[in-house]
């Protein structure tokens, strides 16, 4: 009898051992998780401003282009003024460069838009990110790693979105 308690303390003992490990193991996953979400969010917060700050370039270029084309339009109006022949053809020339500036402002802002549809995504996962490493911290705090899984699928949409942002 005397064997079978031994055998089942021994028994008991390696569970225990077996249990501790699998917390350690357990928590481990957890810091390397919030290390992964933290790298991440870094790497979209940089990719998030970098689209930020291309985005207000290209619009302050929109912005002097169109001033250019103003400026165009009204020399050509003044040049149209004398209604002689050269005053005609000097008009026709601050025309066509109009065209020219125009078409230029159009594509600044279109990539200023677009830049800027960029630095929103990002934003979205880089949030998403934060909030998966608040929710690893609870897990580790609480205990639960119903919180960890919930963690879990807040950074894969991170990722989702990071993705998205990065071919964006």
């Amino acid at each position: 009898m005397e064997e079978i308690e031994s055998f089942t303390e021994k028994l008991e003992e390696d569970m225990h051992e077996v249990a501790e490990e699998a917390k350690e193991n357990w928590l481990k996953l957890s810091a390397l998780i919030s290390a992964l979400f933290a790298v991440m969010a870094a790497i979209s917060g940089l990719q998030s401003g970098q689209a930020a700050n291309k985005a207000m370039l290209e619009q302050i270029a929109a912005a002097n282009s169109w001033n250019y084309y103003q400026a165009k339009g009204i020399k050509a109006m003044i040049a149209e003024l004398p209604g002689t022949d050269t005053a005609t053809q000097k008009a026709a020339k601050y025309h066509d460069e109009q065209q020219t500036i125009m078409e230029e402002a159009k594509t600044h802002s279109e990539t200023s838009e677009k830049s800027l549809n960029k630095h929103e995504i990002l934003a979205r996962a880089v949030t998403f990110f934060q909030v998966a490493i608040a929710l690893t911290a609870i897990s580790v705090l609480t205990r639960r790693r119903a919180f960890l899984l919930v963690s879990a699928g807040l950074g894969l949409l991170g990722f989702l979105f990071f993705v998205q942002g990065t071919l964006a």
